[in-house]
């Protein structure tokens, strides 16, 4: 039995009542004190995160943005330094590799986070597509990396950093120090609220992770565990690898179409494959579905109009707050109307579902 991988905060797990599960290989919190109350506190409050399990990569070398260009859907060119994009590098049918963050450093020097699941493979494959003069390494190992996340992961964070976070915009980054460690503070997340991501190096991660979870006690910040992390990002409809997007699942297909630029010049690869679904629609689309029969929609369930068989949920749950029952599917095309009537089959009985309007949750802006 393969031994499961730990992050340098797993120590710490115990000490905040954390219980464990094997996430893709890894021994992650599933929760601390109930993902109800996690997913609450990142509402209103803010959260912490453990997502050392993340992967990181630099980039580095002449040429390095032409080559983010050839590979990754998004338009690595209107990349300024010191903010951050989100993207999707996939094969040549369209599906995808993976879906991740550039961060630019400076010019032609990029910082890359890659799911967890993906690490080995992500590498592969840009190191198979790059050029020779680039320098492309995998620095994982060597960063830790927490979310803080919620309407007052600002008011927590500015306690301990000398950095002026009123000037790190929406998917901005810059470098400071958190509790006197040299981190990278970048404005981005995955639970559909304000917040930061705040790689640090390895062996001091404990550390910004206790200064956090005490600067934040006045303001009930909470460590949460993956439980919360996967209802926030669901509710907020980002998707999950392995989930909404696949080596089978288009990035237009599972409505991330905004991070696929068909208009530029580069011939990346999958191009012509998105370019034609962009233009003339897919022939599969991730959808918001809701429970009309008593029922929790989960992954994998087929879904049905009369006997025919319109696809699949990719994510499904009871939302904690809200308590409604409600799922992501990949349906055929032409039945993804908002109202559309499905039958969701749930242990072995098909039951009443319709097809809604997605976001299910979206911060208000203030």
């Amino acid at each position: 039995m393969t031994e499961l991988l730990r992050t340098p905060l797993f120590d710490v797990y115990k000490e905040h009542g954390g219980k464990t599960i094997d996430f893709g290989g890894w021994e992650l919190p599933v929760q601390f004190s109930s993902i109800k109350e996690e997913h609450e506190a990142v509402r209103t409050k803010a959260g912490l995160f453990d997502v050392s399990h993340m992967g990181e990569f630099t980039l580095k070398g002449k040429g390095a943005e032409a080559f983010l260009q050839s590979i990754l859907t998004n338009d690595v060119s209107k990349l300024k330094v010191g903010k951050a994009q989100y993207n999707i590098m996939c094969y040549p049918n369209g599906g995808s590799v993976d879906d991740l963050i550039i961060y630019k450093q400076g010019e032609d020097d990029f910082f890359i986070c890659v799911n967890a699941s993906n690490i080995e493979k992500d590498f592969a494959w840009m190191r198979e597509h790059k050029p020779a003069n680039l320098k492309l390494v995998n620095i994982s190992d060597s960063i830790g990396q927490v979310a803080l996340q919620g309407p007052l992961a600002v008011n927590t964070l500015q306690k301990i950093t000398d950095v002026n976070l009123a000037e790190v915009s929406f998917f901005g980054f810059t470098n400071g120090k958190v509790a006197e460690v040299p981190s990278v503070i970048a404005r981005t997340g995955y639970t559909g609220e304000d917040g930061f991501e705040i790689y640090a190096p390895a062996d001091e991660i404990v550390k910004v992770w206790n200064a956090i979870l005490e600067a934040g006690a006045e303001f009930g910040v909470l460590p949460c565990g993956l439980g919360a992390r996967d209802t926030l990002r669901f509710e907020a409809c980002l998707p999950l690898y392995g989930q909404e997007l696949s080596a089978d699942i288009s990035p237009v297909e599972a409505g991330m179409g905004f991070a696929v630029k068909t208009d530029v010049e580069a011939d990346f690869i999958g191009k012509a494959v998105l370019k034609e679904y962009k233009e003339n629609g897919a022939p599969r689309k991730v959808v918001g579905v809701e429970m009309i029969d008593r029922g929790i929609p989960r992954h994998g369930y087929p879904v049905y109009i009369n006997d025919e068989l319109i696809g699949e949920v990719t994510t499904g749950t009871q939302v904690p707050t809200s308590k409604r029952n409600i799922g992501l599917a990949l349906l055929k095309a032409e039945h993804t109307a908002v109202g559309t009537q499905v039958e969701i089959e749930i242990r072995g009985k098909r039951l009443k579902a319709e097809v809604v309007a997605t976001p299910f949750y979206k911060r208000e802006k203030k």
